[in-house]
């Protein structure tokens, strides 16, 4: 049957290139999207599928049964967008200003519509049923993951499978990684308020901008010297702001950062030691210090089985050029949810044009993709679909 699968998705490569460019225009973004769920809500019911809608906000869930009863696995992908201006001079650049599919979400969407109707063309073969999660939000916390988990997108679900193109990557690599793949993600604020006054006075000052300089510094020592150094963990401070005047101390500062790690009681110690050092140094200033610690989305955490079954499913799929280990990484990805209820494991398709020296980075207004990748990875979720459903070895 894969054969089959891997002809029909072959078939459909234009289509998913159509699809993907046609998202790539009209991009929406987290929490904001209407017309896009729409659209593949729609794409679903023309193939006969059962569609529900409005799934935890704006998400979609499409429903594929097999001729034969069986397993249930679902496929995820997300369809949200990013406030970033596009710069790529294409035919179907973004047409809404300020906003643009700077992540690959536009060629996630169309490689799960893609095989899905593959697999609609496969259905009188396939023992079990297929679920099709479209996730609204995974660009800004608390996402869409969760809120789809609670109103039911997982029930009856044995196993779940995601995949990210990734355009750093190889055209044709596999990249994924048994356990711990990629880290939960907290954002932190600290507010600092002292004493203001003239620079040239600073003794009658309680100077925040030194306590700020101090706390840059002194945070880091949690991860050197806190934390078990065989635990990862990144701490980064990503904005300081304090005065606007060279001659003026401020009353007030502000640093903002995120905290990346894989264990959650270490995730919780960072917050404990945060907190300590942020206090120690208010009350060595002699002003307030607050710490504001929020929890972001949890490390994505891969199970060994359905990790297997990836790397086994991924063997002879159409395009796969190499399957690669993957070190652990600190970005972040709210498909951890589904990981938390279910069995599954999620993988990176490679999307770099080999023709590209230096491919744009994620998130840039110059992302691109390779197309070919879409056809790359529906084959190879539609093979871990087959793999999983009928237990092929």
């Amino acid at each position: 049957m894969k054969d089959k699968l891997y002809e029909e998705i072959k078939q459909l490569e234009r289509e998913m290139i159509e699809i993907r460019r046609y998202l790539h225009q009209y991009p929406e973004l987290s929490f904001q999207e209407e017309k896009t769920p729409a659209y593949i809500a729609e794409f679903h019911r023309q193939l006969g599928h059962e569609v529900r809608t409005g799934v935890g906000g704006a998400g979609v869930v499409a429903t594929l049964h097999g001729a034969k009863p069986g397993k249930t696995v679902a496929v995820r992908a997300d369809f949200d967008a990013l406030p970033v201006q596009e710069e790529n001079d294409i035919p179907y650049k973004s047409k809404v200003p300020g906003v643009m599919h700077a992540c690959g979400h536009d060629g996630h969407t169309a490689i799960v519509l893609g095989l899905s109707k593959a697999l609609n063309r496969l259905q009188s073969e396939i023992a079990g049923t297929i679920v099709f999660i479209h996730q609204h939000a995974e660009e800004i916390v608390p996402g869409g993951a969760r809120a789809m988990i609670q109103d039911g997108c997982l029930k009856g679900v044995d196993a779940i499978y995601g995949a990210h193109l990734w355009a750093p990557f190889p055209l044709g690599e596999i990249r994924i990684k048994s356990d711990s793949m990629l880290a939960a993600s907290d954002k932190f604020e600290i507010e600092l308020t002292g004493k203001g006054g003239h620079a040239g006075l600073p003794h009658e000052t309680n100077d925040v901008i030194v306590a700020a300089a101090q706390l840059v510094v002194n945070l880091q020592s949690i991860v050197s010297r806190r934390i078990n150094p065989f635990e990862p963990v990144a701490l980064s401070i990503g904005s300081l702001h304090a005065g606007q005047s060279f001659n003026v101390i401020p009353e007030s500062a502000k640093l903002l950062g995120t905290v990346r790690s894989f264990n959650e009681s270490v995730r919780q110690s960072v917050e404990t030691e945060m907190k300590n050092i942020v206090d120690s140094a208010g009350r060595a200033a002699g002003i307030s210090a607050r710490l504001n610690y929020e929890y972001g989305y949890p490390a994505v955490i891969n199970h060994p089985d359905e990790t297997k079954l990836v790397i086994d499913a991924a063997r002879d799929a159409p395009g796969v050029t190499d399957i690669v280990s993957i070190q652990p990484m600190m970005i972040s990805e709210d498909f951890a949810y589904y990981l938390n209820n279910v069995r599954g494991a999620f993988f990176f398709i490679g999307a770099k044009d080999p023709n590209v020296t230096e491919p744009h980075p994620h998130h840039h207004a110059k992302f691109m993709i390779d197309e070919r990748a879409l056809q790359v990875g529906a084959s190879v979720l539609g093979s871990v679909v087959l793999h999983s459903l009928h237990n092929i070895d």
